[in-house]
C-alpha cells in the first residue's frame, strides 16, 4: 500500500514538473515576442525622431533662403513637408501596432488560470 502511494506521489510530481516546464516554455516564447515588439517600437521611434529633425532642418533652410529665390524656398519647403509626412505616417503606424498588440504574457496567464481551476477540489 505504501508503495502505491509513493508511486502516485512521484507520478504527480512528474506531472507537475512537466506542466511547469510547458508553462516556462510558453513564457519564454511570449518574452521573445515582447522583446521583438519593443525593439521594433524603439527603432520606429528613432526613425520618427530622425525624420522630424530632417523636416525641421529643411523648414529652417527654407526660411533662411526665403528672400533670395522663390524657387528654392518652394523646393526646401516641399522636401521638409515630405519628411514631416513620413514622420507622421511612421508614428501613426507604430501607434496602431502598439494598440493592437496583445498584452504580454496573456497566454501564460490564461494557462495558469486554467491550471488553477483544474486543480481546485
Amino acid at each position: 500500500m505504501k508503495r502505491g502511494l509513493l508511486e502516485s506521489a512521484q507520478a504527480l510530481l512528474d506531472d507537475l514538473l512537466a506542466l511547469a516546464r510547458t508553462r516556462l516554455e510558453l513564457f519564454g516564447t511570449e518574452l521573445e515576442a515582447a522583446l521583438a515588439r519593443l525593439v521594433l517600437a524603439l527603432l520606429g521611434a528613432i526613425a520618427v525622431l530622425l525624420l522630424i529633425a530632417l523636416a525641421a532642418g529643411f523648414f529652417g533652410a527654407a526660411l533662411l533662403i526665403a528672400l533670395p529665390a522663390e524657387e528654392r524656398l518652394t523646393a526646401a519647403a516641399t522636401i521638409g513637408a515630405g519628411f514631416f509626412a513620413l514622420a507622421v505616417a511612421t508614428g501613426w503606424t507604430l501607434h496602431r501596432r502598439a494598440v493592437r498588440a496583445p498584452h504580454p504574457f496573456d497566454a501564460s496567464l490564461g494557462e495558469l488560470d486554467r491550471d488553477r481551476h483544474l486543480l481546485k477540489p
